[in-house]
């Protein structure tokens, strides 16, 4: 199911499929939304950004601190377990998808957290306005969606360009950490991420080692199980 058709013409590296939602997550995500949803102006469409709209993260956790973004969060285990190891530290989960973001808000709930908000938001808005410039210490897009149909490629989030999106809101020094199941994909990144003048490589060798920070996801062990190898990459910002 896709979003209503609207005048966006922005990049979109993303379709919203629908799906049954339990009672449970319907009453999560209205109950819980107003603790950790960032809800700001739209622009055209419903996953939008308007383009005055700022997400400041001083005022939105009330400290300075550092600050992780995760892209397409899924259910929320990896930036669950992150805020919950890393208390010290704030991060903000970016995602178009009710059900996974209902999961993050109930699962946060749970574990008491007070260092996560959530995005409802098309991914490059959100690093191409509303954070402001060298605001994010380090961005993350674990498995994101390889649109493995040759004819769906040009879909794909990284891609020639990304480069500067993605290092306008990453301060000087800061990492963007991927990793992909899909070889052809990690293969792309890479290509990308190496010309790309904002980035240089954090990592030595072919591909750099699984990031111990993400915990072994049902996704992440699926992709295993059919024989596929889960590759990473690191990239620092390069000193403006």
């Amino acid at each position: 199911m896709t979003e209503p058709a609207t005048r966006r013409t922005g990049p979109l590296s993303f379709v919203r499929r629908g799906g049954r939602r339990s009672a449970g997550l319907e009453g999560a995500g209205r109950e819980l939304a107003p603790t950790y949803v960032f809800d700001g102006p739209r622009d055209v469409a419903e996953t939008s950004v308007h383009p005055d709209a700022r997400f400041v993260p001083q005022q939105e956790f009330g400290r300075v601190a550092p600050l992780v973004v995760e892209i397409g969060t899924g259910q929320g285990h990896a930036i669950i377990h992150a805020a919950t190891e890393h208390p010290e530290t704030d991060f903000l989960a970016v995602e178009v998808y009710h059900g996974g973001l209902a999961r993050t808000m109930l699962d946060a709930d749970k574990a008491g957290l007070q260092n996560l908000r959530l995005i409802e938001a098309n991914a490059p808005e959100v690093l191409q306005t509303l954070l402001p410039e060298a605001s994010t210490d380090e961005v993350r897009i674990f498995f994101p969606d390889p649109w493995h149909k040759k004819r769906h490629n040009k879909r794909r989030m990284i891609s020639p360009g990304f480069g500067a999106v993605v290092g306008r809101a990453i301060r000087d020094g800061g990492l963007l950490r991927l990793a992909t199941d899909w070889e052809d994909y990690a293969l792309q990144m890479r290509e990308v991420l190496d010309e790309e003048p904002e980035f240089e490589r954090a990592f030595d060798g072919e591909w750099d080692d699984r990031f111990a920070g993400r915990p072994m996801t049902a996704f992440e062990r699926k992709g295993l199980d059919k024989g596929r190898d889960i590759r990473d990459l690191t990239y620092r910002r390069i000193a403006r």
